[in-house]
């Protein structure tokens, strides 16, 4: 049989993934050819803020370098931006007029930073937090000037204000609610969070509306809503992200706030164009963590390679800050609501506190602070959704009070379902390694490694 040839738009975790699986599955049933607008190699994104916190180099958090491609067959056309998908040829082609024929396509364009159209947004040192490029303006204008304000006190801004900490900037989070990271974390776990970094040197503007950014040739500062100013060097906008739809739009692709695709990650329009990560819509939502967009290129490959068994019914997810020494732990429905229970725990002298939401006795949301060593254990209780009655009483002393004398890391693998998820970011974690894998040799894990980061 001849090959098919199938085109990869997007060089980035989401897409590549899709072509990991599929080398598994059917190595030899294309011919592939991918193309990345960033001039590098398939690189980890979430691992970008201790890149910036310096705490890992670039070096260290590339997936798959060029020598991967060619090593497996694949054309790679990096630095280069695809401008036109032309369905009924089924080409794509880019500014300089590159074109790449299709039987099959995937589209795994990602998203991009929301910028505030706020009046003087447009001047230099106003930035985003996504890609390489991102991470070295900041390490370039921590070495020239003081003064970073982030917009955003969310996941993503706290982790780029961390980072601007750490390399010596004095840095300033502005967020308009009045608590930090409040679609991940209830209020209580938000204040130990924001007096944790407050000790670090952190500062905090919350409910702090921002109109402007000042400066002429460059920023100088920021206005409020009330017509207090504070004075910037760098301002990074990190207030959310949008699906990068614009190249499947302008296909004729149906889109909404994403690339709407089925159960198998086709798109509505046409079913031989694929869509991935976290430029997709599925069944109403658009995932911006790493675990479903893995999740959704197993189901891809699984129907490249012509198995056609497999779908993607949705992902439950959970999150965690990359910023060194802070523990925090969050999935589902933390808020509860009539018909749920809390169970707390809170200790001030050593910053723990602990929120299961249970009903009919069974976990749907958490949120830990200070201690997440059982966060993994309560995220399977809650996927799977076990019934807890049994050992309710000890619930939130943890998996180590149901017969685990300690706290070894092995122990607590071994007592993990077969498809126990270890954490979410799904085996692209490269940071400082526990060894805890290898205990079961016979266990099927999601993931690699277990770490310290993830």
């Amino acid at each position: 049989m001849l090959k098919e040839n199938l085109v990869l738009v997007g060089n980035g975790m989401a897409g590549v993934r899709t072509l990991e699986e599929l080398l598994k599955l059917a190595p030899d049933a294309y011919h592939i050819t991918v193309f990345g607008e960033e001039p590098y190699g398939n690189y980890n994104r979430i691992m970008l803020s201790p890149v910036l916190a310096g705490e890992k180099t670039i070096d260290q958090i590339m997936l798959n370098d060029e020598a991967w491609y060619a090593d497996n067959g694949m054309t790679l056309h990096k630095g280069s931006k695809v401008s036109r998908i032309d369905r009924a040829r089924c080409e794509v082609s880019t500014a300089d007029g590159t074109r790449a024929h299709y039987d099959r396509l995937i589209i795994a364009t990602g998203s991009v930073p929301f910028m505030l159209p706020l009046p003087g947004a447009d001047k230099p040192g106003v930035i985003g937090f996504r890609d390489i490029q991102d991470v070295y303006a900041m390490l370039d204008a921590a070495r020239h000037y003081r003064r970073a304000v982030v917009i955003g006190g969310g996941l993503l801004g706290l982790e780029a204000a961390n980072g601007l900490l750490k390399q010596g900037m004095a840095v300033t989070v502005v967020h308009l609610p009045d608590a930090l990271m409040e679609r991940q974390l209830d209020l209580p776990a938000a204040r130990l969070l924001q007096k944790s970094l407050e000790a670090r040197g952190m500062r905090f503007l919350l409910e702090h509306s921002t109109t402007e950014i000042l400066g002429d040739t460059r920023v100088t500062g920021l206005r409020f809503r009330d017509g207090r100013e504070i004075a910037a060097d760098l301002v990074v906008m990190a207030v959310g992200i949008r699906p990068n739809i614009e190249l499947a739009s302008a296909a004729g692709l149906y889109c909404e706030r994403g690339i709407v695709v089925n159960d198998t990650l086709q798109t509505m329009t046409d079913p031989k164009i694929y869509a991935i990560g976290e430029c997709v819509q599925h069944r109403g939502t658009a995932y911006g963590l790493v675990a479903p967009l893995f999740e959704q290129a197993r189901v891809a490959a699984n129907h490249l390679a012509r198995y056609g068994i497999a779908r993607y019914e949705g992902t439950v997810t959970s999150t965690k800050l990359k910023v060194t020494g802070i523990e925090l732990f969050s999935a589902g429905d933390f808020t509860g609501n009539g018909q749920t229970e809390d169970l707390l725990f809170q200790d001030s002298s050593s910053g723990t506190y602990k929120k299961i939401v249970l009903q009919d006795n069974r976990i749907q949301g958490a949120v830990l602070y200070g201690d997440t060593v059982d966060g993994s254990w309560y995220f399977q209780l809650m996927k799977d959704g076990t019934d807890i009655s049994a050992f309710r009483q000890s619930l939130l002393f943890g998996q180590a009070h149901l017969g685990d004398s300690g706290h070894n890391p092995e122990t607590r693998v071994a007592a993990l379902a077969d498809e126990a998820e270890i954490c979410g970011c799904n085996g692209v974690c490269k940071g400082d390694i526990v060894r805890a894998i290898a205990v079961n040799s016979n266990r099927k894990l999601t993931h690699r490694t277990v770490t310290n980061d993830n």
